[in-house]
């Protein structure tokens, strides 16, 4: 570890492992580093006061000097790329051209030794094609950090935060922005080198995570919170609460194929029964895939007079792998929401007087406005001083597309005076059910 000076003052240990961008000019790989393979590239750099004040010209091959450090009477350290064993190395920029990066470069003090070195801080590094620093290891840094934010091992094998903080920064060129799509989340590591990344630069990245596993409720969904609470724990407790940010994340449930199966409900006559049962084991099978699921089965799921009552729509979930079910409340705004592209504004939801209005926009740019109500609540009047209080009319409205559910007698057709120039104005007045059922199903209804 070293010492990193900051306005000649001595500050805190860092680790330079843990940090992609901080690297040691003094070239330590494995392959070409000595003097005799780059003599351009052993010269001295000048240090005084604690900082870079010159580089010295590029030593004759007779000269060598007997310390990585040699201090002068005028106070100036000059720092050779000498290895800790005394050989001779070189820095990883010739002297021609170090100058472009002297704005980069900082001095620092080995706590042990006691001996200047020099490193390189930049705001974004290029990436290695094979990445074999120790900062990649799972067992490091993805089982012990997951161990410490949960208080014991719950997870088997979770990456290594650091392997995927580099992956997001290479992929999205190091900017600040971005969407970030982790299909096989697991234990939620990719959630949280998001939100670490953007507590370091103030990023306005965002991250999709899919997952199906039965851990995202003990492990992937509780990691996200606590490292929104605090960026470090121990034993399961935070250390750093004060680190603490505001941020939101939504967890939406997808229907699945056995829900789908839990809530058919065939509409089939005794007679049509004895029937099938007379069929070979084939036919039945052809008529299982051809005709039942596409048409006895036809509005078991969902139907127009289920957008009646629209908060109050719910379906048999499966809670259990032995086929268990209880009924769940299922979204339809938000699902129909998604269903339509719509980039969401503002939610406005008031359940208690039986409606919902939503504002946004269409991936077409039209500006959009969706009413759900509850039909028995929000009957024609209702819905008409509700529309007159908002100036939805085809006279006056700010929404190129209005979405209306059930029923409802308002006019999306005005014909004006000839004073009024003639001029016929039409509102683009839709209802929810078909185009709903439409996009769920592909069916015309």
């Amino acid at each position: 570890y070293f010492i990193y000076p900051n306005n000649g003052q001595l500050i805190g240990l860092e680790n330079r492992a843990d940090n992609p961008d901080i690297r040691p000019l003094r070239n330590v790989s494995k392959g070409s580093h000595l003097r005799e393979d780059a003599a351009n590239c052993f010269y001295p750099i000048y240090i005084k006061d604690r900082k870079i004040v010159g580089f010295g010209d590029v030593c004759q091959d007779d000269f060598h000097p007997n310390n990585r450090n040699i201090e002068r009477n005028d106070g100036i350290i000059e720092v050779y790329p000498i290895g800790t064993n005394g050989e001779e190395r070189k820095w990883v920029f010739a002297r021609q051209s170090v100058n472009t990066i002297f704005d980069e470069l900082e001095p620092v003090l080995d706590k042990k030794t006691k001996i200047w070195d020099i490193i390189r801080k930049k705001t974004k590094f290029n990436y290695k094609t094979v990445w074999t620093s120790s900062k990649y290891s799972a067992n490091s840094y993805g089982s012990r950090i997951l161990n410490e934010i949960m208080g014991s091992m719950t997870f088997s094998y979770p990456k290594s935060i650091h392997t995927v903080k580099d992956c997001i920064n290479a992929s999205l060129n190091n900017s600040n922005r971005g969407i970030i799509l982790d299909y096989f989340a697991g234990s939620g590591t990719t959630a949280h080198a998001v939100i670490s990344l953007n507590r370091q630069d103030d990023g306005k990245r965002k991250y999709i995570l899919v997952e199906q596993g039965e851990y995202f409720d003990t492990v992937l969904k509780p990691r996200i919170q606590k490292i929104v609470y605090s960026a470090d724990w121990k034993e399961g407790k935070p250390t750093t609460p004060q680190t603490g940010i505001s941020h939101a994340f939504k967890v939406i449930k997808l229907e699945s194929y056995e829900d789908t199966l839990n809530n058919l409900e065939l509409k089939r006559s005794d007679n049509q029964q004895n029937l099938l049962n007379d069929l070979p084991e084939s036919a039945q099978k052809d008529y299982l895939l051809r005709y039942m699921l596409d048409i006895e089965s036809r509005g078991s799921l969902l139907s127009v007079d289920s957008f009646k009552k629209p908060f109050d729509f719910k379906l048999k979930v499966s809670v259990d792998s032995a086929g268990a079910s209880e009924e769940r409340a299922v979204d339809l705004v938000e699902t129909f929401n998604y269903l339509i592209g719509l980039r969401v504004k503002s939610i406005h939801a008031q359940y208690e007087k039986g409606r919902v209005v939503v504002e946004g926009t269409l991936p077409n740019g039209e500006k959009a406005l969706i009413l759900w109500r509850d039909c028995e609540t929000v009957d024609y009047e209702e819905l008409n001083r509700f529309c007159e209080s908002r100036d939805i009319n085809p006279r006056d409205t700010e929404f190129d597309v209005v979405y209306i559910n059930g029923d409802h007698n308002i006019p999306n057709v005005l014909q004006s005076t000839e004073a009024e120039g003639g001029i016929t104005k039409t509102l683009k007045l839709r209802q929810i059910e078909p185009e709903f059922l439409s996009r769920m199903f592909g069916e015309a209804v």
